[in-house]
């Protein structure tokens, strides 16, 4: 069973950065693929970035793309997600996710662990 525990978040006025970190249990973690999710107040989860399993190729919402960026130490274990200029329409709680079969994917079915979120609140 591998556990993802993330951190990094927290309150910030937009314009603002964030690094978020997922720390996973597992050695395995260098042969998963990783996401990163969010789930707003009575909003679905959704897609926010993904990496492949060596780092080598990275994915983005449409809304995160040249604000945010995805990366990945197999070394460490650790997944990062640095968002820049922050806007009040990024605050959620935002999820890591570990997905150890198939191919890198855009879809939350897909991943089969996951961490307990770390809350980002962007202030105007």
């Amino acid at each position: 069973q591998v556990q993802l525990v993330e951190s990094g978040g927290g309150l910030v006025q937009a314009g603002g950065s964030l690094r978020l970190s997922c720390a996973a249990s597992e050695r395995a973690f260098s042969s998963y693929h990783m996401g990163w999710f969010r789930q707003a107040p009575g909003k679905e989860r959704e897609f926010v970035a993904a990496i492949t399993w060596s780092g080598g190729s990275t994915y983005y919402a449409d809304f995160v793309k040249g604000r945010f960026t995805i990366s990945k130490d197999n070394a460490k274990n650790t997944v990062y997600l640095r968002m820049n200029s922050l806007k009040p329409e990024d605050t959620a709680v935002y999820y890591c996710a570990a997905d150890a079969w198939g191919d890198v994917s855009y879809e939350a079915y897909a991943y089969e662990y996951w961490g307990q979120g770390t809350q980002v609140t962007v202030s105007s």
